[in-house]
């Protein structure tokens, strides 16, 4: 797919070719190269929310503002398109965890008064729901794990046992999770969304940015795939954790399960990882 539309106005050159990049769901990606030499990488989609790519960019920004990740710069924003610049297919560097660690903990170093955001966004294509809360368990509680409920998918592949130990355990969040403050989140930070800079550092894509707890950022990238303990030892040494941080993560990554299943319906490894964390908790 190549259109020269997307990058009208740019001074950049006509776009000659456009390969198709790995990765997201709500968006078909490509790494656009022009007559001039340059590249770019361009999201587009028909039929997504007309504020979805613009509160990307928005995101972006704010995770920028923390001097913690490097960023990709936001070139263009439209409705059923944003151009980004390129930041390649370079390797980590040697210390790439440990800098990641560190700055995600400058990230989460930002804070807030209150959970939630300026306004709701997004996660995939459904809604995220940021309202202000002053109460952190309620807020995980009702916008990150029983709204999801609501979705009619998720609501039909999740067992009617499983839904009611959902709404146990979120009664129970106080007991099972300790105070923490609402900190500056990506949202969406699996490892999929932290990619290397052609420098080989940390760079942050594809944000759903909220005030949140610190813990159930690391529960997301904890749960998508196998993280080297000097990424974690490198935040803590940083951003220090409540003991049994770890044992929590699974309660935290239920909302990313739930996400799953309000997106595609019934998947049976993700049902397996609920009912398993329920069983425990619930």
């Amino acid at each position: 797919m190549l259109t020269t539309s997307w990058l009208d106005g740019l001074d950049l050159g006509d776009p000659v070719s456009s390969d198709p990049l790995e990765g997201g769901y709500a968006s078909k990606t490509y790494r656009v190269r022009t007559t001039l030499g340059r590249s770019v990488v361009v999201k587009t989609q028909t039929g997504l929310p007309l504020d979805l790519y613009g509160l990307e960019a928005e995101g972006l920004e704010a995770l920028r503002s923390t001097g913690g990740f490097a960023v990709p710069e936001v070139l263009r924003v439209t409705p059923t398109f944003i151009v980004l610049a390129d930041l390649g297919a370079s390797e980590p560097s040697p210390t790439y965890w440990e800098d990641a660690g560190r700055a995600l903990a400058t990230q989460h170093e930002q804070t807030a008064g209150k959970f939630g955001y300026h306004h709701d966004n997004y996660l995939g294509v459904l809604p995220q729901q940021n309202p202000w809360s002053t109460d952190g368990h309620t807020f995980f509680a009702e916008h990150r794990l029983l709204r999801y409920l609501e979705e009619p998918k998720c609501h039909q592949a999740l067992p009617a046992d499983d839904r009611e130990r959902l709404e146990r355990l979120a009664d129970r969040l106080p007991d099972l999770i300790p105070r923490q403050p609402p900190s500056l989140l990506h949202g969406d930070l699996w490892h999929g969304n932290l990619i290397p800079t052609p420098e080989g550092e940390p760079a942050l894509i594809d944000p759903a940015v909220y005030y949140g707890w610190p813990e159930a950022e690391l529960s997301m990238l904890d749960g998508c795939g196998k993280i080297p303990d000097a990424f974690f030892a490198s935040y803590a040494e940083a951003h220090p954790l409540e003991p049994g941080w770890r044992d929590r993560l699974p309660i935290l990554h239920l909302r990313e399960h739930l996400c799953v299943l309000a997106h595609f319906g019934e998947v049976p490894e993700t049902l397996g990882k609920i009912h398993t964390t329920l069983a425990a908790f619930a």
